[in-house]
């Protein structure tokens, strides 16, 4: 089990994850972080917990965004064009990564 410590929110965190996935772990602490800047940068005082749930939020709404344009385009509704399998099995994988991700850190790291 691979271990990696990530600044978020300028905080470090020690993270467990599979073995070889430490450098995609960063990178995906770097897009919350980037995320955590954004909220940061629209003014207004907030907690580390709102801070982190609000980059949560910004997240969850691009993945939602992402999952309706992948389901258009299975659907094949009009003005979509054609779909790529291999980005509707890539997005999945990220989902369920991020999932996974997710429910690690509930238990703690």
């Amino acid at each position: 089990m691979g271990q990696v410590t990530v600044r978020v929110g300028g905080y470090s965190h020690p993270v467990s994850c599979e073995d070889g996935q430490e450098a995609h772990l960063v990178s995906l602490a770097a897009e919350v972080d980037r995320r955590i800047h954004s909220v940061r940068s629209m003014g207004g005082q907030f907690g580390e917990s709102r801070l982190l749930l609000l980059a949560a939020l910004l997240l969850a709404d691009e993945v939602h965004d992402l999952k309706i344009e992948v389901a258009q385009a299975r659907a094949g509704m009009p003005g979509q064009s054609a779909p790529d399998p291999r980005l509707a099995h890539r997005l999945t994988q990220v989902a369920e990564r991020i999932e996974r991700i997710a429910a690690g850190l509930e238990q703690g790291g």
